[in-house]
């Protein structure tokens, strides 16, 4: 009896030393790379999607970031790929790795530009010029207003419509990634990982952290009742702290509900 006590005392503290092992946290760094031309490619970005921390290649392609094993990174680039790559520990022990990102292919569509017909008096033109009916709100935290698509407190409804409606797909967004989400939080304490989105427009990093395909955050934005030309022309932060702020109203009205 005491001996199987003793194996299975043996077993748990083995268990416990190795998930100690896996959460325990490293600074890690590499080298970033073009892979056609074996160049370093500097000002890549990249996040750490557990850790919620980010960092910046230099000149020389060179970064350092805190992780722990099996910890995943995004890394992208104007202009090329993005990747995702796991953090080994042989990478841990090495502390060192190259890693090589591919350039994009882009083919340019034919713009047609359709001008409009003006008479030269001010008061038919004005007229004849459509006007956008989108209404101004602001973002908490930013100093600057954006477009939303009807009247801005009108998102407070489409939440609460969410949320008495379970077939809503703001609701089954919401409540199914609330892991997800509240890394928002977090990446709104890293200001290396702020600065970043700040000059993104690509969605990407911001899809990979909450685990869903970037082609759906212009319909979750619309959900939340901001315009097709905010979805469209906002940066990645803006488009961070307008779901930040959308999933907060969505808790409030849970807790209320």
């Amino acid at each position: 009896m005491r001996l199987r006590f003793f194996a299975v005392f043996i077993f748990l503290i083995g268990a416990l030393t190795a998930a100690a092992q896996d959460t325990q946290v490293y600074r890690v760094s590499g080298t970033i790379v073009n892979d056609n031309t074996l160049l370093p490619l500097g000002n890549a970005s990249i996040i750490n999607l557990n850790k919620v921390i980010g960092a910046v290649s230099d000149e020389k392609g060179y970064f350092e970031v805190n992780a722990s094993a099996n910890d995943t990174l995004h890394i992208s680039l104007i202009g090329f790929q993005s990747i995702k790559v796991r953090v080994t520990n042989d990478w841990i022990k090495s502390k060192t790795t190259k890693i090589h990102m591919t350039e994009k292919a882009i083919a340019l569509e034919a713009v047609t530009i359709q001008p409009y017909i003006l008479t030269g008096y001010l008061e038919i033109d004005a007229k004849l010029i459509p006007i956008r009916e989108d209404y101004r709100y602001s973002i908490s935290g930013l100093n600057a207003g954006y477009e939303a698509g009807e009247y801005a407190p009108g998102s407070f409804g489409n939440v609460l419509g969410s949320i008495f409606n379970p077939a809503d797909m703001l609701y089954n967004f919401f409540g199914k990634k609330p892991r997800e989400l509240k890394k928002l939080k977090e990446m709104k304490k890293d200001d290396n990982i702020r600065k970043q989105l700040e000059s993104k427009y690509d969605r990407e990093a911001i899809a990979a952290l909450l685990g869903i395909d970037k082609n759906d955050i212009p319909e979750i934005l619309r959900r939340c009742n901001y315009s097709e030309q905010f979805a469209k022309t906002a940066n990645d932060l803006q488009i961070m702290d307008a779901i930040s702020a959308c999933y907060e109203e969505y808790k409030i009205l849970k807790k209320k509900k």
